[in-house]
């Protein structure tokens, strides 16, 4: 094989690298394309999500923001987010238990609330429900919430089920939030 067959077998391996580089470089550009739409997507789903979950929101045991409107629970009251309790000799933040349990419960839901007007810091007071099952009814009778009686009797029942049976805060040591609102 002479030297020009040489060059000319070269030149034609070149010319079809060079076809599969092109090929390569079409669909990669197709990809990258396809990715940034990804991407867009991915974005705009997120974007979406987060502006769903923001028209909620779980202040602390008694209180949610749904829909830009400060809501507290009337006839409850739940311990102060920062408020502890003893259980078994050691330190449970039962105030957060309360928020946590109350978001379990909430879930992907969005809680449809009745209005009894509006407290001496301007929230709503309000009934809320998820599912037909009122949140202070279940925040009570589980025992991270007591019986407001200041403000209502309504779930004074609820409360001395809690208490009888021990359940959540009432298997502990605890000051009620009025009184540690007061010491605070």
């Amino acid at each position: 094989m002479c030297k020009i067959e040489k060059l000319k077998l070269v030149a034609e391996r070149v010319e079809s690298m060079t076809t599969e580089v092109h090929y390569l470089n079409n669909h990669l550009e197709k990809f990258r394309k396809e990715k940034k739409i990804f991407l867009y997507v991915f974005l705009v789903l997120l974007f979406c999500n987060t502006s769903f979950a923001d028209s909620l929101r779980v202040v602390d045991g008694d209180t949610i923001v749904l829909n830009g409107e400060k809501i507290r629970f009337s006839g409850i009251d739940t311990p102060e987010l920062k408020q502890t309790c003893l259980q078994d000799d050691q330190e449970v933040g039962c105030g957060m238990s309360a928020k946590m349990l109350l978001v379990k419960k909430i879930g992907n839901n969005t809680p449809e609330c009745i209005s009894e007007g509006k407290d001496a810091y301007k929230r709503t007071l309000a009934e809320c429900f998820v599912n037909g099952e009122s949140l202070s009814k279940f925040l009570v009778r589980s025992g991270y919430a007591f019986a407001y009686r200041k403000y209502s009797t309504k779930f004074i029942k609820d409360e001395e089920f809690a208490k009888a049976n021990k359940l959540g805060m009432w298997a502990m040591t605890f000051q009620y939030p009025w009184d540690f609102r007061k010491a605070s």
